[in-house]
């Protein structure tokens, strides 16, 4: 995907990942491929809630576009117009904030 997507992710500096993107292979293929730096945040072993820097910033920016009937399925016949859908719906969310 990253591979197919590189002009469009030319401005990426780090992708946060979870732990199951651990590992060297993938950091070296991220480098390779767009350039951008691949940070692991991996959740506490103990079973006990803690909120992980930098991922609740991934599951709120989830949560806002679950509002938003449109993303629910996927009806879109190019692409394009499922990622301007997207876009759409964080404005939406950005606009009602101030």
């Amino acid at each position: 995907m990253i591979e197919n997507e590189k002009e469009n992710l030319s401005a990426v500096q780090k992708i946060i990942v979870d732990a199951g993107y651990t590992g060297e292979k993938f950091a070296s293929e991220i480098k390779t491929i767009i350039n951008a730096n691949v940070e692991v945040i991996k959740r506490n072993e103990l079973h006990t809630f803690v909120v992980l820097p930098k991922r609740w910033i991934v599951e709120r920016s989830f949560a806002w576009l679950e509002k938003y009937r449109r993303l629910w399925k996927n009806c879109e016949r190019k692409l394009n117009t499922s990622l301007q859908m997207v876009v759409l719906s964080f404005i939406s969310v950005l606009l009602k904030r101030f």
